[in-house]
């Protein structure tokens, strides 16, 4: 269980290795009357060169007219040609931008923008704590590429509207043509494999909206190992591993290991989102990231136990994500803490399931004292990416969940924590906002819960709980900084009993001190007079 907690708090914390780039932030005017409908990505890829050469095409609907168009991509590639409609236009790169003059006013509607360009991609000095292609072979000497692109987002390596705000809902297909011996793997459904001389081109399709860190592929030697699983809603859909052939022996053990996660979190978040696609995780030479039908694997079959079975818990955080940023996805990195600490939250339901409430509540006695607390975990708006990100997001974003879940009570919490990850409000093309969570919970629990969510979402505050001795042992139990009422579990020498606390306070009788909260499900400050 330590090795799991290290996994989760630790491992995933690491991503504060400074990012030279980062994405979102406010919306810029010209992209701001812009909506990306769909991206279709055709790139050779040069092992020798370490460059991508090819075009990107962006279809979009304009909500205004405009003379000027603009999209994000590093100025580390080239850009030679870009068209408007079919018809050539002037443009400038610089700044990391394209930015198109137009000839003529664009009318609203519809329109399709092909940007033609390559060269070489930049390259990640850490990953996945960078971002960046990772260009590596692996130990048979086949060439083995990965890209990374969570912080940076997809203007990394293809001209791309970089917000968080505007997924492509219409899908995306990414057209990648690699050395012939070499596998694909990407987002979607494989349609097809054309080989011609010394190359093999991959087509992926995915019609489901897409956040933009997830359009992106990965290339081996791989070995594609299948087996059909049915979701709990009775769907049957494709499980796959692009293992590396190297490894094929593991693969079967480890997809019995990645359905019992899968059955977990259906259990928890309901139906896999993409049913209608695959399932899939992929080796990569870094440690792994979330990506769309298409997780990166790098654990390299490093297991732990949970419930006397392995347990591979950076493989169960990243597929959550599927659900939490790729189901559910923040409109803006201000709200950073929806993906990270929800499914992070999920990572301490599969410790639940197979080992129990009581190891449930340890691993969050565990985990509350790593907190840096230094900054809130909602900051503001408009913010991007590299200065949302603080390690609380994770760890204090779970445990406000574990809050939640006692303030709800079970019964009532789990059915909503899964109606929100289910509803249409708050899913796929409709992205959401902390508010969004707030007013939700709240109406599910018949509570209004915006004090919480300010006192441990919007500051570095904790619960403070004070209590003040009084003749005949008797306490008065009061909270000193908060406006709503509160259960807590208050121990006496009677034993243990969960009470609604307020500001204006109870008062127990006890012929020992009071303890507040043993199982720990609040972060608080006991104060005792």
């Amino acid at each position: 269980m330590r090795k799991l907690f290290t996994i989760i708090f630790l491992i995933l914390a690491g991503k504060n290795f400074a990012q030279e780039l980062t994405s979102g932030g406010k919306l810029k005017p010209e992209q701001a009357i812009m909506d990306v409908r769909h991206y279709t990505i055709s790139l050779n890829v040069d092992f020798k060169q370490k460059t991508i050469d090819g075009s990107a095409t962006i279809d979009v609907i304009m909500a205004q007219p405009t003379h000027v168009l603009l999209f994000d991509l590093l100025d580390s590639l080239n850009v030679s040609q870009v068209l408007v409609n079919n018809k050539k236009q002037p443009f400038e790169y610089k700044n990391n931008l394209i930015r198109i003059n137009l000839a003529n006013e664009l009318p609203a509607g519809k329109a399709s923008v092909k940007v033609i360009y390559g060269g070489k991609p930049h390259v990640a000095r850490r990953p996945p704590w960078d971002d960046g292609f990772i260009w590596s072979r692996d130990s048979t000497g086949h060439q083995w590429m990965a890209i990374t692109a969570e912080g940076t987002g997809g203007k990394l390596y293809f001209p791309c509207k970089d917000h968080p705000s505007d997924e492509p809902n219409e899908g995306v297909d990414l057209i990648i043509t690699v050395p012939k011996d070499l596998v694909v793997a990407g987002p979607g459904l494989l349609q097809k494999v054309t080989k011609h001389g010394e190359t093999a081109t991959f087509h992926w399709k995915t019609n489901y909206s897409i956040n933009n860190y997830s359009i992106l592929f990965n290339v081996g030697d791989f070995a594609v190992v299948s087996r059909k699983y049915t979701t709990i809603d009775g769907h049957v859909t494709p499980l796959q591993f692009y293992v590396l052939k190297e490894h094929l022996s593991k693969a079967e053990h480890h997809l019995d290991i990645f359905e019992k996660t899968i059955h977990e979190q259906e259990k928890y978040f309901g139906e896999y989102p993409w049913a209608k696609e695959k399932i899939a995780i992929c080796e990569t030479p870094h440690l792994g990231m979330e990506h769309q039908t298409m997780n990166a694997y790098g654990n390299k079959f490093h297991y732990t136990k949970v419930g006397g079975t392995d347990y591979d818990g950076l493989m169960h955080h990243e597929f959550g994500h599927e659900w939490w940023g790729n189901k559910v996805t923040a409109k803006d990195w201000a709200d950073y803490w929806i993906h990270e600490g929800i499914c992070t939250y999920g990572d301490a339901l599969y410790v639940r399931e197979f080992e129990g409430k009581e190891a449930y509540i340890k691993f969050f006695q565990r985990s509350a004292p790593t907190f840096g607390n230094k900054i809130p975990i909602v900051i503001g708006k408009d913010i991007d990416e590299e200065a949302a990100y603080n390690g609380d997001i994770y760890g204090k974003g779970a445990f406000f969940m574990h809050t939640i879940c006692y303030i709800m009570d079970d019964s009532t919490f789990f059915p909503a924590l899964k109606k929100f990850v289910t509803s249409p409000k708050y899913t796929y093309s409709n992205l959401v906002n902390t508010d969004d969570v707030e007013q939700f919970f709240s109406k599910e629990s018949g509570k209004d819960l915006k004090p919480l969510f300010d006192l441990y979402l919007r500051s570095v505050k904790k619960l403070e709980v004070h209590i003040k001795q009084q003749p005949r042992d008797k306490y008065l139990i009061q909270l000193d900084n908060i406006s709503i009422p509160l259960p807590i579990d208050v121990t006496t020498d009677a034993g243990t009993k969960r009470m609604i606390v307020d500001s204006k306070g109870i008062r127990v009788d006890s012929k020992t001190m009071p303890v507040i909260d043993a199982d720990t499900y609040y972060l608080k400050k006991v104060i005792i007079e």
